[in-house]
């Protein structure tokens, strides 16, 4: 993983060794190896890789108004309460339910319900599972209390079999949330990919690329706007993918559409 975007600040310079905290109020984002964010939430590095297979076995995300077959997915809803010491925290899952963005946030296709296929059991119920979703949810608490993180969950893969695959065809955007985590799961077959966080009210920006696995990203949504370059094929092959888990965390309830008056 390229750790550059770790010595880069939105606010002023910040020392070796600052914390995800310090990092995440200063710049409005952080970028986490795999021993990093597993220390922060509290599990076995290793209990990640087992769950790595379950990227396999997608269904194809059938809403892409660009007319691509390339992006493939699965979702979930969770809720996290905290207590007010945001020391101890329960998940709960959620029945399943679409997911929902309003245009002012995603142009490309916001403003539609979209239902993708649950996350599997398998996944919720991997060791790393809990202690990731509860251990961010500590984190961004103490950036920004709240009683409840109200959590969506996206299995991604994003292949290159029609040559061109794109992680974010709506171009740099916001979630609408608090925070969103990106945690890379692999990188196969491909060049390109590359993430880029700018500034919301500003014009300064930070480019990386995640390369190892169970590395991620954290944003404030409300102070950064990101997006991923397109993923092309290394060489002559066609058949490589970038597989991702997104999870986005908001206060106050999910994302649903206004109820009409």
């Amino acid at each position: 993983m390229d750790r550059s975007a770790d010595a880069l600040s939105f606010g002023a310079p910040l020392p070796a060794g600052s914390s995800a905290l310090e990092r995440l109020q200063q710049q409005g984002f952080c970028v986490l190896g795999a021993a990093e964010l597993a220390a922060l939430a509290g599990y076995d590095p290793a209990s990640c890789k087992p769950a790595f297979a379950l990227w396999n076995d997608l269904p194809s995300d059938d809403y892409l108004k660009d007319g691509g077959h390339y992006r493939f997915r699965r979702h979930g809803s969770f809720i996290q309460t905290l207590s007010p010491a945001a020391e101890q925290a329960v998940l709960q899952a959620v029945p399943h339910r679409a997911h929902w963005q309003p245009t002012a946030y995603n142009a490309l296709h916001g403003g539609m319900l979209r239902w993708f296929a649950p996350l599997s059991d398998t996944l919720e119920q991997a060791a790393f599972w809990q202690p990731l979703l509860l251990g961010l949810g500590r984190l961004f608490a103490q950036v920004r209390p709240a009683p409840q993180w109200f959590i969506e969950a996206h299995q991604f893969r994003i292949d290159t079999r029609e040559g061109v695959g794109r992680p974010t065809p709506e171009g740099a955007h916001r979630d609408g949330v608090d925070f969103v985590a990106v945690m890379l799961i692999a990188r196969q077959g491909i060049r390109g990919g590359e993430t880029r966080v700018f500034e919301l009210a500003g014009q300064r920006g930070v480019r990386f690329t995640l390369e190892e696995p169970c590395s991620a990203l954290l944003m404030d949504d409300t102070r950064v706007i990101h997006e991923s370059t397109p993923v092309l094929p290394e060489g002559e092959a066609s058949g490589g993918w970038r597989d991702t888990l997104v999870l986005t965390y908001r206060a106050g309830g999910f994302l649903d559409p206004k109820p009409s008056v």
